[in-house]
């Protein structure tokens, strides 16, 4: 087996083992555990100054980032929501009750809305399903955010947001992945590094 197709299978098992423990949450266990990581996220020093932020929109049984959106919104941020086109992430201005579509894998976005520049954005809220405390992740294996963050500023700062089950000892990574500057749990942040 090669070194490429070790990574792969050993991220499907972490991605299969986290999902379930995910899954199994009692869902006002994940209400209240979602609503202690949007506020965390908030009494970031990198979110009080953030003027754009992309926070990606939650299926199944992610963190909730409805309310993170409403409080970007209502505190006159501009919020983003990312949309694939051409296999690549595409941040959009996320506009409420703006036409939505459910994308390949599973999340919804946005149809249309104006296109926002990579380098716009200050704070890219990063969706994982499992992360480990030097900030490498797994997501849901399209490698998307990987890219994506490659056309983004150097100083862009890249939160993942998940329950505290979802921090493991270590994620398996490769040279391609990109990991994030901070996750945000219902147990506290973990500043990466």
């Amino acid at each position: 087996m090669s070194g490429a197709d070790r990574l792969k299978r050993d991220k499907r098992a972490l991605r299969a083992r986290i999902r379930a423990l995910r899954d199994a949450l009692p869902p006002p266990d994940r209400d209240r555990y979602s609503a202690t990581i949007a506020r965390g996220l908030f009494e970031l020093p990198e979110m009080v100054t953030a003027t754009t932020v992309m926070v990606f929109s939650s299926f199944g049984s992610e963190v909730d980032t409805a309310p993170i959106l409403e409080r970007l919104v209502a505190e006159g941020r501009h919020a983003a929501l990312p949309r694939v086109a051409n296999g690549e992430v595409e941040p959009v201005a996320y506009r409420p009750g703006g036409s939505m579509r459910v994308a390949s894998f599973g999340a919804m976005e946005p149809i249309d809305g104006e296109p926002i520049p990579p380098e716009d954005i200050d704070v890219v809220v990063t969706p994982g399903v499992a992360f480990d405390r030097r900030g490498h992740r797994v997501g849901y294996g399209g490698g998307f955010y990987d890219r994506f963050f490659r056309r983004t500023r150097p100083d862009v700062v890249r939160v993942g947001i998940g329950f505290g089950l979802q921090v493991v000892d270590a994620v398996p990574h490769g040279g391609a992945d990109v990991p994030v500057d901070l996750i945000v749990t219902d147990e506290g942040v973990v500043r990466c590094g």
